[in-house]
This record gives C-alpha cells, structure tokens and sequence, in this order.
C-alpha cells in the first residue's frame, strides 16, 4: 500500500496494514564475548549505522529511547531523528521513549515541530514516564507525581499543538499567556502520539481518553500481562467513544536474535544475555524465553512467535524489535537486520495481512492524519 506523504514523496508501509521496526535504547555495555567496551561516540555512530540499515532492509520505523544517565548515550532523540531524517528517505523516526515527565511540553511541541518539518512528515513520537528514578530530580520534578504530572503536561502538550494560541495555567509549570508555537505543526497536522508502557493501567487509559496510540513494551512480561493492558485500552478507547475496539491503535515491543539454525542463535546469544543489565544474573535463556516474547533462534522461530502476539492482543499497527542492547557489536546487529529484513519480514508481512480483520484499521501516517483532518474540515466547511 502506497502513501502520499508531504513533499510528494511515496513511503511504502506494508500491505499488512502494519508497520515493522526496531527500537534502542542505546546502552554502552561491554562485549562479554571479547571485553571491548565502545566509546560513547562509536555507539552513537553506530545507532545512525543501524538506522540506515533499517531503512536499506525495508523496515518502516526506526525508534530511539530518552536517558540521562551512564550507560546510555540518547539524552538528545530529536538531535539523534534529525541527523537520520538527513540520511534516509523513507523511514518513520519515532521515540521510545520520550520522558513526559521530565521534559518541557513547550520543548517537545517545538523539537517535534521542526523534527517534521525536515523529515517530510517522516515522524512520530511515543510518550512514557522513563524507569529511572534519579532522572526526576535532575529536572526539578518529583518521582512521587509522574501520573499527574504525565497528565497534566500531555493535555498541554495537545493545546500547543493544537491552537494557535494558548493560554494555560497549571500545577507543575509557570502559566502560559498568549504563546503561539513556532513552528506550527506541518501541514496544520501533529505528529501522531503512541504512549508507551511496560506495566501502568493509567497510561493505557490516557491514550484511550486522548485516542491515541498504545505501544505495550512487551519485552518483559508474560503474554497474560500484555493482554490485559491491551484489553483495558481497547475497552477505555471504545467507551471514550473513538471507535470500536477493534479500531484501537496498539503497538508492540519485542525482542529477537536470530541465526539460520536456533543452536547457533542460542549458543552465540547466551554470553550477551547472561550479562546484559536489563535481565542477566536472573531466569536462564531458556526461561526467560519460554515465558516472555524474547525469541532466541532461525528465522522460522521468530515468525511463529511474532504472529502469535496477535492471538491474545488482536490485530495491531506496529511491531518494534530490540536487537542492539547487550554489548552486540555492530556487525552482529547489521547482520541481525539482514535476517530480519530477508527472512523474517516478508512472511510477517505477508501473513499479518491475510489474517487481518477489515475492522482493523492501518498503521497512521503523517499522509493519513492529513487526509482525515482534511475530511473533517471540509463536514465543519458544510
């Protein structure tokens, strides 16, 4: 299925309906396997690397998290989205994720404004509290206030770039009077809103109250956990009276690391998982992926463990795969996009599309919120 995105530019997102990619979250961790720690600055080079290899293997999306601490390098996405948005042309560049809490709603309305504007429209954004608990003070916030404070500053979020001017007051922030956002949004148009998270019920509330996007991480937690956030949005966003439940947008993390034998996958995996930060020296390989969506095998094996997400979450928009974290060096990764863009891609392409309900609604684009916004102009202009 073909888009016409701004500046007449054509963007393929698959015929599924769905759109396929990878996020990071950008670690500077040691190598297990040879010791070798990289710099910050090799990190960062390979993050673009990994980017434009995404696009090269037919990805839709490329994604990058927000952290302000060692040992992560992505304190600054929209710096990170706008040198990719330079080097590629069709890839969608989002964030997962970027901390509503911690970050001004005045900056993230401009830093996204300007971020569409040079990439053609080429831009999401998935808001989330962050897990890291020392960030909230580091910004003059308080841990203890993250729901009201994501709620209240979201609703500002929406307002900046929604009305041309804003008039605010609030609990967390000096009010605003009379402030008009420079730039506007492109094409009158904001960048479409997925809200990410691991575990929180008022998240998935929030995006169904706003009908926005829910991206459920899903990269550590048993299948029985994600369904029932998913379930508890889909329930809110049709009582919110967007749509069905079918017609919600959900979105889903996950997890692969493949070789053209499972043997070599687990054998080569093992040392990186064994010591990764996020969940070595805890269940062995073999628990944590038989009870969570981590895949660790051929391509076969990851195809049949991605088309299974559907069965407890139903029909989704987007799926993203973490496949960098751990101390994998670059030529891995790369080689890892290979397989997935080879062997992997269009199989999940081509069998989500066959079992896609017609409710289901496509993955958003910039060219498809500005073809509904225009549809709604022209019944106001009626």
């Amino acid at each position: 299925m073909l888009l016409k995105t701004a500046g007449d530019k054509r963007v393929e997102v698959g015929v599924s309906g769905m759109q396929f990619g990878i996020f990071t979250v950008g670690d500077v961790t040691r190598d297990p396997t040879t010791g070798k720690t990289p710099t910050e600055a090799e990190r960062i080079q390979a993050t673009v690397r990994i980017a434009k290899k995404a696009e090269e293997v037919g990805l839709d999306v490329f994604a990058t998290g927000e952290h302000h601490n060692p040992p992560f390098v992505p304190s600054s996405p929209t710096t990170l989205l706008g040198f990719i948005a330079a080097q590629t042309s069709r890839l969608i560049l989002s964030t997962s994720t970027t901390l509503i809490t911690t970050n001004d709603p005045v900056k993230i309305a401009e830093d996204f404004a300007v971020l569409q504007h040079l990439s053609n429209g080429r831009v999401d954004v998935m808001l989330g509290r962050g897990n890291t608990g020392p960030v909230y003070p580091w910004f003059g916030e308080d841990i203890r206030q993250a729901v009201p404070l994501t709620v209240e500053k979201y609703d500002l979020l929406r307002r900046l770039w929604r009305e041309d001017v804003v008039n605010w007051e609030g609990r967390f922030r000096t009010p605003l009077q009379s402030f008009t956002l420079a730039p506007r949004p492109l094409d009158g148009v904001p960048p479409f809103v997925w809200h990410g998270s691991i575990r929180t019920p008022e998240i998935a509330e929030l995006a169904a109250f706003h009908g926005d996007g829910f991206f459920s991480n899903h990269i550590f937690w048993p299948p029985s956990h994600t369904r029932q956030l998913v379930q508890l949005y889909r329930r809110r966003f049709e009582h919110h009276g967007h749509g069905s439940a079918a017609e919600a947008i959900v979105g889903l993390g996950g997890q692969v690391f493949i070789r053209k034998n499972s043997q070599d996958a687990i054998r080569e995996f093992r040392p990186y998982f064994n010591e990764a930060p996020v969940y070595g020296h805890g269940p062995s390989l073999e628990e944590f992926t038989a009870q969570t969506p981590l895949t660790v095998g051929s391509p076969q094996e990851a195809i049949d463990k991605t088309l299974g997400f559907r069965e407890y979450v139903g029909d989704y928009q987007r799926q993203l795969f973490l496949i960098d974290h751990a101390g994998l060096p670059l030529k891995t990764v790369l080689e890892q996009l290979d397989l997935l863009g080879e062997e992997v891609l269009p199989t999940l392409r081509r069998e989500f599309a066959s079992r896609r309900s017609p409710e289901a609604p496509s993955a958003p684009t910039h060219a498809s919120l500005v073809e509904t916004q225009r549809s709604v102009d022209n019944k106001e202009d009626t």
